[in-house]
């Protein structure tokens, strides 16, 4: 609860400093505020307690899930000082409405009651709404913004629905008093319909098929950090809210539910590759990535009970590799209209550091050792495996193979074409994002137990 108070307080903190026209304060001081934020947070584990009538919940999953938002939220503010230096609308709203946006998203993963996990996905998703559509002067902008409201609302509808159906069945918004009545012989025909309808509102915001067509028309047209907050830390949200709602609601995911989570899982990952394949873009490439992904982090599903530190992992590798990918296309694309695979072209002589950046984050996500997205998707098809899905892995292999085509398209034009412009500047904070995220992606490659034993 302190995590969730600091976060807030933090936000409401940037905008007095812009009324205080402390502007050159405000992107190091939310820093060292997020920073202090995450101690916060770390202090609660192994330390379980329940607030407001249990409304908020804190245990090992919230806090290491709200850890990774945090570490996330860091990276995407450091980013925003190069990004929104010319822009027309102050820095203070933008920092702001992401430090809000982590109080939603912590308030997904630490709910005890379905209305603060409601009040949680809305926080989110109205930011991510007001993100997209920011750079009022550009269509593009204007358009996703639009298709992302709508499509988002309709999905908001679906959820509050589904949450509607449940408390009909049980009389109760409160979690815990929710799972105990769900063990019972006899449930109510509204309560394995609301799990159904939550589902399906929730794989709308992870972006998996067939919920999946928003994604890249609305990557492609926000601003490109936009796109990176949401590739990133939003797609991470929605996909360990999900985990946490089926676990949380003891879900029994008998044979039919299975059956359609193993058909959206290689459905996702199937579509999102071929797709990708076809890009030149490269935020659409990133967003069928995404989608791809996104059907890999739906196996944990199909072992709910057990997968908790597979997901974990798996959402960790993912982020800090589309955080170290989005961080070098911000310096190549800035002054470009368009995110296109030649305006990487010569990259790699003339920005090798950054070229290579790039690389480990995109053979990070196509699963290439020494990299952590390698033994993430080894941790995830041993569990899935374990939980007799063999057809799941052999499909998901053969899917990690078809991605290394776009990965290397990209990879390739960095280091086979000739450049055709050379970029200036060495902007501070790029460079370190680039980099930590890096490394970091390597460390948490050779040393996974990092990660995975934290739940």
């Amino acid at each position: 609860m302190n995590t969730l108070i600091a976060i807030i307080g933090l936000g409401v903190l940037c905008l007095l400093f812009e009324i205080l026209d402390f502007r050159k304060a405000i992107i190091p001081v939310t820093i060292i505020g997020l920073l202090g934020v995450l101690g916060l947070t770390v202090a609660d584990y192994n330390a379980p307690a329940s607030y407001y009538n249990n409304m908020i919940s804190v245990n090992n999953f919230s806090v290491t899930f709200s850890s990774l938002f945090i570490v996330l939220t860091i990276f995407l503010v450091a980013l925003s000082h190069n990004f929104y230096e010319n822009h027309q609308t102050k820095l203070s709203d933008f920092i702001a409405i992401k430090i809000f946006l982590l109080s939603g998203a912590v308030a997904m993963v630490s709910f005890g009651n379905l209305a603060m996990f409601f009040l949680g996905i809305e926080v989110l998703s109205i930011s991510l709404y007001i993100l997209a559509a920011s750079n009022r002067m550009n269509v593009k902008s204007n358009e996703a913004g639009m298709k992302y409201f709508l499509m988002g609302s309709f999905a908001s509808g679906i959820i509050l629905f589904g949450i509607c159906l449940v408390y009909g069945a049980m009389g109760s918004f409160d979690i815990s008093e929710i799972s105990q009545m769900s063990q019972s012989a006899e449930l109510p025909i509204w309560f394995p319909i609301g799990i159904v309808l939550l589902t399906i509102g929730m794989l709308f915001k992870i972006a998996a098929v067939p919920f999946h067509f928003w994604a890249p028309d609305v990557y492609e047209g926000s601003p490109s950090m936009t796109t990176a907050t949401m590739s990133t830390l939003a797609k991470v949200v929605a996909m360990a809210t999900l985990f946490k709602l089926l676990t949380a609601l003891n879900a029994d995911l008998n044979y039919n539910f299975q059956l359609v989570i193993v058909i959206i899982s290689i459905a996702s990952m199937t579509v999102g590759n071929i797709m990708a394949l076809k890009q030149s873009n490269v935020k659409r490439m990133l967003a069928f990535s995404g989608i791809s992904h996104a059907g890999f982090m739906i196996m944990t599903l199909l072992s709910v009970g057990t997968s908790a530190g597979s997901l974990l992992y798996y959402t960790t590798a993912y982020s800090l590799a589309g955080i170290g990918a989005f961080s070098v296309l911000l310096y190549v694309c800035k002054n470009q209209n368009n995110e296109d695979i030649t305006n990487f072209q010569g990259l790699g002589k003339t920005n090798p550091l950054l070229a290579a950046v790039l690389t480990g984050s995109l053979l990070s996500m196509a699963g290439i050792p020494i990299f952590s997205g390698f033994f993430a998707k080894l941790a995830l098809f041993n569990q899935t495996i374990d939980a007799g899905y063999l057809v799941v892995v052999i499909v998901a292999v053969i899917n990690s193979i078809i991605s290394v085509g776009y990965y290397f398209k990209l990879i390739l034009a960095m280091y086979s074409k000739e450049p055709n412009e050379t970029r200036t500047g060495k902007p501070f904070l790029i460079y370190a994002v680039a980099i930590v995220s890096l490394l970091l992606n390597i460390a948490l490659g050779l040393f996974p137990s990092l990660v995975m034993d934290l739940i």
